[in-house]
């Protein structure tokens, strides 16, 4: 029998999707119930496999894992994993992009609308007792946006936001994009015009982030980004707090360079009790749930679980993020083994 933990999950976790699959192929799922390294190698020094929700995976984590053949992530995200050091230990790493890509384009779109529209600012001022009088709805009501016409700019192009670029053409916005690893036919395909970074966050009253959390990618959206921004526009972030730089956004909302932001995610999770972001009327916060739903939490376990199979099977996983692991992993395919 293989050897399969979970990270994360106690042992009061049933995994009914997981247990099931890996039953299939002939492994025993353990639940760790941790989220520290240590005690994590304690359990998984001998496993076969780990599945994984949010831990990170450093050099160290992944050298106690003296048999592991693939670590896979419930996430779309890598970055937590430390790429080069699985790669060099022979760890295929693996995840699961796709699992959510309309849910996280609905909150986006979601939050957008919250935005436009003054939804929270309005809904704790009714509960306060206001009500706005008919006489003088446009001075009451100012500002209150419409979609129609208005400029949706994304920062990335990969499935979430070409999802969230078709949300928002339903609406009638205008949509622009900046991707440099994505070529103009694929823009034009999706009906998006393609601009650089400048153009970007100078041209939308809404600008919603979907990159991953690179070296390339951490503070992208700066000082410089945000004073370039339309005064009247909305920072929407769904991707990696970190893509951000909080500090300057703080600034930026405080001082009126933008109208306002909705923000999913954080640079450190949870923020703080006290955290500046968390103390402003024109930022709307919800707890990195975009990807959360009845549907994607079955989808998810099923492609995580899936994956671990076809490593202990002896085939590399679909989703392999570190493909030059190949040269030296641990995974020996089965048509190799057999060949030999």
């Amino acid at each position: 029998m293989f050897k399969v933990v979970h990270a994360e999950a106690d042992s009061n976790a049933e995994l009914p999707i997981e247990r099931a699959i890996l039953a299939e192929a002939g492994a025993t799922l353990v639940c760790a119930g941790t989220t520290d390294a240590d005690a994590l190698i304690a359990v998984a020094h001998d496993a076969d496999a780990v599945l994984s929700e949010f831990m990170p995976f450093d050099r160290r984590t992944l050298e106690g894992l003296a048999r592991c053949k693939a670590v896979v992530g419930y996430t779309i995200g890598l970055d937590h994993y430390d790429l080069d050091a699985a790669t060099e230990l022979g760890i295929a790493i693996a995840h699961t992009p796709g699992f959510c890509t309309e849910e996280v384009a609905n909150h986006a779109m979601a939050l957008i609308l919250a935005c436009a529209r003054r939804l929270l600012t309005l809904d704790r001022k009714v509960r306060a007792g206001w009500w706005p009088d008919p006489r003088h709805l446009e001075r009451d009501l100012t500002p209150l946006g419409s979609l129609y016409g208005q400029t949706l700019g994304l920062l990335g192009f990969g499935g979430i936001a070409r999802s969230v670029a078709r949300k928002a053409r339903a609406f009638d916005m205008i949509v622009q994009a900046f991707d440099p690893y994505v070529s103009e036919a694929t823009f034009t395909e999706h009906g998006v015009r393609p601009c650089d970074l400048d153009e970007l966050v100078a041209g939308s009253d809404y600008l919603s982030i979907h990159a991953p959390l690179t070296p390339a990618t951490r503070h992208v959206i700066g000082e410089a980004q945000l004073r370039r921004m339309k005064p009247g526009a909305f920072l929407i972030n769904t991707s990696r707090g970190a893509v951000v730089d909080e500090a300057a956004l703080v600034r930026a909302l405080r001082e009126g360079w933008i109208a306002g932001a909705a923000l999913d995610v954080f640079e450190q999770e949870p923020p703080a009790p006290d955290h500046p972001l968390l103390q402003l009327d024109n930022v709307i916060v919800t707890p990195h749930a975009a990807y959360c739903s009845d549907g994607s939490y079955a989808r998810v376990r099923r492609m995580a679980a899936e994956e671990a199979a076809r490593a202990l099977r002896g085939e590399w996983p679909v989703a392999l993020a570190n493909p030059a692991v190949k040269a030296n992993a641990r995974l020996i395919p089965a048509t190799t083994a057999q060949k030999g």
